[in-house]
């Protein structure tokens, strides 16, 4: 509902690159797995994009902790 309330521009052919910045709430997580739960996520954004999202090329970027911890996606990036 939030990417399809953001109003992403149609992408032109191609990849869609796609910036992911990690803030996790405390330092137990596991970072290989951040991007692991990230696929229901891009299905949503694929769904309101009206694209596949295997033309999604991700890059994530990892930070120090913040409560109560927050995932920034940036379509285009």
């Amino acid at each position: 509902m939030l990417a399809r309330n953001a109003r992403i521009p149609p992408q032109p052919e191609g990849d869609i690159p796609i910036l992911v910045r990690f803030y996790p709430p405390h330092n137990r997580g596991d970072r290989t797995n951040y991007g692991n739960r990230m696929k229901p996520i891009f299905d949503g954004i694929a769904e309101a994009m009206k694209v596949n999202d295997r033309r999604f090329l991700p890059r994530y970027e990892y930070h120090p902790p913040e409560k109560p911890g927050r995932i920034e996606i940036i379509v285009g990036a």
